[in-house]
């Protein structure tokens, strides 16, 4: 796994763990990290007998999940540090120069987002600057932006200024002891295979840091070295028009606006958005428009946890009269919406709610600008399998096309990316877990747009007396109600995890996966982990298969459909349950209650959360 050179240098003094192989990494850990709170940690767990947590540490790598290499901080080649950054960036430069001969004209786009722990000395950007060091060392220019930024800015960065990737350091709506390393490829998209699995190829085979790579004076010495910051914002704000239907109306409008940038990278950017859409700036949450890698008035940092992590903005918006609440997550690629019910309540709308909304708006307004309807022809929707399916009963009803994608949105960034070299135009993408992209001018979702664009729509709606909760009816009557549950159980023990997966998988003996789940009657299953599906003809999925994560979907007789699958950046088992109802049917109570049934059933049955020792998610 790593060179042979000296590994005995540095674990003389320390003793021995009783196991030659993690003395070997141990002594390879310390003769390779600079920064000395990492090295101290290891040392400390050597020296306190922690073998366990030493193997943790040592004896595995990070891997590309749905967002890249996400982990917590701290020590350790399975942790997000400073020299773990540095080797997947040296993997990185390899595989790039392999790929792009003009890689040192190119160049590579470097943002961060605002987390850090202090324990570590790890911070977003810190790790962003060595990112660059490792590039700059090699000749291969740079644009490191000089302030935190939000995630969709460095996709956008890189098919603006042609750069031949991306890296963003981020993790997102994570727990605030986690950070991550996001890559994007020339095409603005987020990698996957065969990129992935390339890269952590060369990580592996380049693991020694070079001499340079540590030279973080770089970033100021180097004249490779310059700062997008200003041309990119200024080009963002200005392309935002292509998704800003009603300016004139803006202005005017009488609703105002809370906005909460929970402790991380959107407040300006979200400012500067409405002001690009003609609006006064949204009122910012006070306690949480400012950088804070703690979230210290969160209990999680991840605003699709509802009502309960809304608590400030909600009650900020009851004293100032502002019937809509924006939440971007910490870097501002998510975004979570509430309405106020007649001063009587609030209304949290969930992702597939929002995206209901986002996408008839989205079509409303695409129609209008295109009257003839042969033009409809050339128009895509998309979303991810676990995601609702009403854009397909918007498609089935309007004549426009929808396809899903495997759950991450890496997989719709790369689909709009081959649909629009044909000629097709994308106007609207979303995954169920509030992340969406309005028009396709980034790859990626993008919780900044987003934000604008709900609050454009609210101000139309509100002309004619209808709010966001009312138009969501509305478009349930015409299409479909489209009845959703979405949750998770934590399983910190991937062991557990897989052998819950292959009881699914031999239900009923070797190879049979179940036909009941309770009382109710299964009709198909699709297993993309395998490739396998009961209602093809020749029994394979279309979709393509994932073998590095789990997710198996489950048709009912009864028209719902159900999804188990692990998360690509946490420790969940996340479930799916969604009664897709035809247009007309509307006893939503009966409707509810049927989803309900299956989707306990579900969890009890198939996960077995008491036996597992699974976490239940607590509201």
């Amino acid at each position: 796994m790593w060179s042979n050179e000296d590994f005995n240098a540095n674990s003389d003094c320390l003793g021995s763990t009783g196991d030659p192989t993690l003395d070997k990494l141990v002594s390879q850990w310390l003769s390779w990290d600079k920064n000395g709170a990492t090295r101290e940690q290891i040392k400390s767990l050597v020296q306190e007998g922690r073998v366990e947590e030493l193997r943790r540490r040592l004896c595995c790598r990070m891997t590309f999940g749905t967002a890249g290499l996400r982990a917590a901080m701290g020590a350790g080649f399975s942790r997000v540090n400073d020299l773990t950054v540095i080797q997947s960036t040296q993997g990185m430069y390899v595989y790039l120069a392999k790929c792009f001969p003009d890689l040192c004209s190119r160049g590579l786009v470097v943002g961060y987002d605002t987390r850090g722990e202090k324990c570590s000395g790890c911070t977003s950007e810190r790790l962003a600057r060595l990112t660059a060091a490792v590039m700059l060392c090699k000749d291969v220019p740079v644009y490191l932006f000089s302030t935190y930024v939000p995630t969709p800015f460095v996709p956008y960065a890189v098919k603006k200024i042609g750069a031949a990737a991306g890296v963003m350091i981020t993790a997102s709506h994570n727990r605030k002891e986690d950070n991550g390393y996001k890559v994007y490829w020339q095409n603005g998209a987020q990698i996957s295979s065969p990129h992935d699995k390339e890269i952590l190829r060369c990580i592996e085979e380049n693991a020694e840091p070079w001499a340079e790579s540590w030279n973080e004076d770089l970033v100021e010495s180097s004249p490779l070295r310059s700062d997008p910051l200003e041309d990119v914002c200024c080009w963002y704000m200005e392309e935002l028009n292509t998704v800003c239907f009603h300016r004139e109306l803006n202005g005017r409008s009488p609703l105002k606006f809370v906005h909460s940038s929970f402790h991380g990278v959107g407040h300006s950017y979200v400012q500067r958005a409405f002001q690009a859409f003609g609006f006064p700036p949204p009122i910012p949450v006070p306690e949480q428009m400012n950088p804070d890698p703690n979230f210290s008035t969160v209990s999680c940092p991840n605003p699709e946890e509802g009502e309960s992590v809304l608590e400030l903005s909600l009650r900020l918006a009851e004293r100032e009269g502002a019937r809509i609440v924006l939440a971007t997550d910490p870097d501002a690629d998510r975004l979570a919406v509430a309405e106020q019910h007649d001063r009587c309540g609030w209304k949290v709308f969930t992702g597939n709610e929002l995206a209901a909304l986002l996408g008839w708006w989205m079509l409303f307004n695409w129609k209008d600008a295109h009257p003839d309807p042969a033009e409809t022809d050339r128009v895509y929707m998309l979303a991810t399998t676990v995601s609702s399916k009403i854009l397909k009963a918007l498609a089935q009803m309007e004549g426009f096309h929808f396809e899903e994608t495997l759950p991450g949105f890496k997989w719709i960034g790369n689909k709009i990316h081959e649909l629009t070299k044909t000629g097709k135009e994308v106007i609207f993408s979303f995954e169920e877990s509030i992340g969406f992209l309005c028009g396709s001018m980034v790859l990626d979702k993008d919780g900044v747009s987003a934000a604008v664009v709900v609050a454009e729509m609210a101000a139309y709606l509100h002309t004619k007396n209808i709010t966001l909760d009312q138009q969501l009816q509305n478009i349930y009557e015409t299409y479909g109600y489209h009845i959703s549950r979405t949750s998770y159980v934590i399983c910190n023990d991937p062991t557990t995890v897989k052998r819950i997966f292959n009881r699914l998988r031999n239900f009923e003996g070797e190879g049979v996966y179940p036909k009941m789940c309770g009382v109710h009657s299964i009709a198909h299953i699709r297993d993309v982990t395998t490739g396998y599906d009961s209602s093809q003809p020749d029994k394979k999925s279309v979709l393509p298969v994932s073998k590095s994560s789990q997710m198996v979907t489950f048709t009912f007789h009864n028209g719902i459909v159900a999804t188990l699958r692990t998360s690509g950046t946490e420790p969940k088992i996340k479930y799916y349950t969604e009664f897709c109802a035809l247009p007309g049917k509307s006893d939503i109570s009966n409707l509810e209650e049927e989803l309900k049934k299956v989707t306990s059933a579900l969890v009890e049955e198939f996960l077995e959360p008491e036996k597992n020792n699974l976490i239940r998610r607590s509201v």
